[in-house]
């Protein structure tokens, strides 16, 4: 029976019969694609979405050539290794404090010159622990050890004296104007202190505002107090000596306007004490190779800081 209608199609010249090879490949062409659907449905081997999954392999294939599919290498080229010489360009000027053959030229050292807020000698001989370790000494020690880490970092480190050379002194004004010839960014004088037993620590002692004769520290003020801070904080972590506890209020900084080796100078300059060579306590740090050492690491990171900024 036929059904011609808007909703049914006309029927169609019969066609020839089909053998029964034709049947079974009819039968079986629409299972292998049913079969070949739920196999990329399930994504294959290994599971999971076959359209996610080829998607993900298009992206990836189609990255441009030119990109890098490493996030290492992506890392390695942000990640710049550290510069070798941070310092390479600062000149700095260290002063160790004293000579050690002052003593054997008093007239010398004893004359008085001007520091802007009154006259002064030109130098003293310092002082020493129990044993007979002279501040000298000290000071010259921790000042090599300095140089050599400062110099390792690019910068030019310049002493205002070298043991014999001169052979006393220099007076306190030349070793300010040394560092002001050498248009230093960063000096420092390299001292210990001399109080009594039981004092203990270290200071750094900055400039004060003084504007008087031949002295003007206005302008060296701000930058030679962020200098000082700088050593203070990397003095102390370095070596383990505390802030003075007879100057200082505990906070290892004073200010005076009575030193000519501050007072004349034009750029960033502070001194150190560091330590008492009259306690005994300190004396055996002081007399210590090992922690002049560290003394010196403290000191030259407090530097490095300040000048890196």
């Amino acid at each position: 029976m036929s059904y011609v209608g808007p909703d049914f199609d006309s029927p169609q010249p019969r066609r020839p019969r089909r053998g029964p090879l034709t049947v079974a490949l009819a039968a079986l062409v629409p299972g292998a694609l049913i079969g070949w659907f739920v196999y990329e449905a399930v994504g294959g081997p290994g599971g999971g979405s076959g359209t996610a999954a080829a998607h993900t392999s298009s992206s990836t294939s189609a990255a441009p050539s030119g990109a890098s599919a490493s996030p290492t290498a992506t890392a390695s080229n942000d990640d710049k290794p550290p510069n070798p010489t941070p310092l390479k360009g600062k000149v700095v000027v260290i002063d160790p404090g004293h000579n050690i053959t002052n003593f054997q030229h008093s007239a010398e050292i004893n004359r008085k010159v001007d520091i802007g807020t009154n006259w002064k000698e030109c130098d003293t001989t310092g002082t020493s622990t129990n044993a007979g370790y002279s501040e000298a000494q000290f000071t010259m020690d921790v000042s090599h050890r300095l140089k050599a880490l400062l110099e390792k970092q690019g910068a030019t480190v310049k002493l205002t004296h070298d043991g014999d050379s001169p052979a006393w002194g220099p007076c306190v004004d030349q070793r300010a104007r040394f560092g002001n010839a050498a248009h230093a960014d960063a000096a420092i004088s390299i001292h210990a202190d001399g109080a009594p037993a039981g004092d203990r620590g270290f200071h750094v002692i900055l400039p004060a505002s003084v504007h008087a004769g031949a002295a003007d520290t206005r302008a060296i003020v701000a930058p030679s107090g962020a200098l000082g801070r700088s050593i203070e904080r990397n003095y102390l972590h370095a070596t383990g000596e505390q802030p003075s506890n007879y100057v200082g209020d505990g906070t290892g900084l004073v200010t005076r306007k009575d030193l000519g080796g501050l007072n004349l100078s034009t750029v960033p300059k502070v001194f150190i004490e560091c330590g008492n060579m009259r306690d005994s306590n300190d004396a055996a740090l002081l007399t210590n190779s090992a922690w002049r050492q560290k003394a010196a690491q403290g000191i030259s990171e407090g530097i490095v800081s300040f000048l890196r900024g």
